[in-house]
């Protein structure tokens, strides 16, 4: 089979995948890994498994782990040295002597169980680093840590295999070997942090200046894959030095412009990589080594768990973040095949063994995103506050709030929450906020703000911020499911207490306003309404008309300027959130309906609303009944993207 093969049909599953993943709600990396097993050579064999689609996922990781650099600086990266070298280090050998001690026991040799010990140590930095993206988790407390841990886990697999290869030859020349490696790794390391970072910045700006997308797109996959290189060369991981490449730009002003070039490239060769690790389960496999399977599975999800969890404790980190970066990481990573792999070139462990351990890893990595999109549920039943710290913060803001009265509650301080502080303070309006963001809220009251660390969704703490004397409480949280949830307490107590909501969607504003929500206020027609005031008051109206107008609209919930003329990229999102649209339909020639009267039209079946008709410079907007269509004639409707299609197909084919 020619080697473009595989990839045509690689992307062919791929596309397909992202196409079910949609329509039935599955996240889509599990979809990804589920259809490569099936289609792979150990079920369907639709798709063979061959070096270059290997070499593709390969580089989906490659850019995934740049993309992540972006989201780290140099200052972020050494302040989390600790986690680095310190839990990190500590996981990787604790993790190892425990593997090979249970292989031992299995009766397998000394260096068979050498190398299943390295390839269980790690985990999956693409899964897990992935998902905490989305999820918006990197910055957060377990989010360093798992993040900590899977540097150190990357760094670990250059000495696992020095070792692996030297114990399988003359084990007298470890010693030179080793320490070899180690020097080179840590120079190439130092020198691209040092010398990349002086480099970087005014090639940069160099390329910035000739003012060309295309060429800026060409430099960035240029760096990315250089650093990534270069690292190869010293015998470090390509994922490794993608990510020290993400670093280094994010040091520069360019970041965010990179990070939205990069992610088609990351997002697509990423679905190659788990298309690909999805192929490597052979299903002869599972049945015939299913107890050594299973030991390896619980090993990985339970016992290597227990492992990261207990060494987050000893570093003093609290019980509910070593829990989740616990769980985080209880799963086989991509480079345990690259071991398994090297390991079996090297015949230091029989094929069998291998497809086991290959095996156990794919396992643990397909139920990983189950396990890790169910963890925050787990972790807030298993780590409630207890009764001592729940008391000091509700006494904390029952002291704050004492005094208090026809003040404004602020639920989120983020961007939005910070920007109506900063409004009410300097019109002296007392405010008080709460905020679930631990770091925040503690510069923030450092700052001397009037904010608490509370969850809103809780009755006792909306009552110790003065719900009952409050003259008015703002939701400013992106969340609808938040939102609507706090709304539904907070009407619940006070049913009659105004309720500003932050909603986008025509379906979130309704039901925020069915909920009790005096003024739902929508980010993005928010936007639209400023820059139409601006310009009606630049024009010359007076204010007194040009404010009428807006709040007219804020009063009928954006119905005016509601529906919108959307672009391509567009259209799948407004089916999805039964969004209506606007659009027109211009009658060609030859058109089906050319002839006919409007009211053959069946509008009211497809629940399409018929704003009017334009002939020529002419806009009819009360259409009259005997009224009949003729070429050239625009039809300016309004309805679902779908029901639209179905239209104007109908007018101009007859179908």
């Amino acid at each position: 089979m020619h080697a473009l093969d595989s990839v045509v049909l690689v992307l062919l599953v791929a596309v397909i995948t992202v196409i079910l993943c949609r329509r039935f709600r599955i996240p889509i990396m599990l979809g990804y890994l589920v259809v490569g097993f099936i289609s792979g050579p150990g079920v369907l064999k639709l798709v063979p498994q061959t070096e270059s689609t290997d070499f593709l996922g390969e580089i989906g990781i490659v850019f995934l782990m740049f993309s992540i650099g972006l989201e780290f600086s140099l200052a972020t990266l050494r302040s989390m040295k600790r986690l680095v070298f310190g839990l990190g280090s500590l996981q990787v050998i604790l993790t190892m002597l425990l593997v090979m001690t249970v292989s031992s026991l299995l009766g397998f040799p000394l260096l068979a169980s050498f190398t299943l010990a390295g390839a269980l140590a790690v985990s999956s930095t693409a899964i897990v680093s992935r998902l905490m993206s989305e999820n918006n988790e990197l910055g957060s407390p377990h989010g360093q840590i798992a993040m900590g841990i899977l540097l150190m886990q990357d760094i670990a697999v250059v000495p696992i295999m020095i070792l692996m290869r030297t114990l399988a030859g003359d084990a007298s020349s470890l010693w030179v070997e080793l320490p070899l490696a180690l020097i080179k790794m840590v120079a190439v390391l130092l020198l691209l942090l040092y010398f990349g970072e002086k480099l970087l910045r005014p090639w940069f700006n160099l390329v910035a200046k000739q003012e060309q997308s295309e060429l800026f797109m060409l430099n960035v996959l240029l760096v990315v894959l250089s650093v990534a290189y270069l690292t190869e060369l010293a015998g470090l991981s390509l994922a490794l030095g993608a990510f020290v490449a993400g670093m280094l730009i994010a040091e520069t002003q360019y970041r965010f412009q990179v990070e939205d070039d990069i992610r088609p490239f990351r997002d697509i060769l990423l679905g190659f990589f788990f298309i690909t690790v999805g192929m490597k389960l052979d299903l002869h496999v599972l049945i015939q080594h299913y107890s050594t399977i299973i030991i390896f599975v619980l090993i990985l999800l339970i016992i290597k768990a227990l492992i990261i969890y207990g060494i987050a404790i000893w570093d003093k980190h609290s019980k509910k973040n070593s829990f989740q970066a616990a769980l985080y990481l209880a799963q086989g990573g991509e480079f345990g095949f690259v071991l398994l792999s090297l390991a079996l070139n090297d015949k230091l462990i029989s094929p069998d063994l291998v497809q086991a351990g290959t095996a156990s890893i794919l396992i643990s990595m397909l139920i990983s995103p189950l396990i890790i999109g169910l963890t925050p549920k787990i972790t807030k039943r298993l780590f409630k506050s207890n009764w001592e710290e729940q008391s000091v913060d509700l006494h904390h803001v029952l002291v704050e709030n004492m005094s208090k009265n026809d003040h404004v509650i602020l639920i989120g301080f983020g961007h939005t929450g910070q920007t109506v502080a900063r409004l009410l303070q300097q019109e002296n309006i007392n405010y008080y906020v709460l905020d679930l963001n631990a770091k925040r809220v503690q510069a923030a009251r450092l700052a001397g703000e009037p904010i608490a660390f509370g969850d809103a969704k809780r009755r006792d703490i909306l009552m110790a911020a003065g719900l009952k004397r409050a003259r008015m409480l703002i939701l400013s949280s992106r969340s609808f499911k938040e939102n609507e949830h706090i709304l539904a307490l907070v009407m619940s107590i006070r049913p009659t207490l105004p309720v500003i909501v932050r909603g986008n969607t025509h379906e979130q504003i309704n039901q925020l306003s069915e909920k009790g929500a005096s003024s739902i206020v929508s980010e993005d027609q928010e936007v639209g309404l400023v820059l139409a005031s601006e310009t009606m008051l630049n024009y010359g109206m007076p204010y007194h008309q040009v404010y009428k107008i807006i709040r007219s609209v804020r009063q009928n919930k954006y119905s005016a300027v509601r529906e919108m003329f959307l672009g391509d990229d567009e259209l799948a999102q407004a089916q999805n959130d039964k969004n209506l649209y606007r659009d027109s339909i211009q009658i060609t020639q030859n058109a089906h309906f050319i002839g006919k009267p409007v009211t053959e039209l069946p509008l009211q079946a497809l629940r399409i609303g018929l704003i009017g008709i334009r002939r020529g410079s002419y806009s009819h907007k009360n259409t009259t009944e005997n009224m009949v269509l003729q070429e050239n004639d625009v039809l300016m409707v309004i309805g679902l993207p779908a029901e639209v299609e179905k239209l104007r197909q109908l007018i101009l084919d007859g179908e």
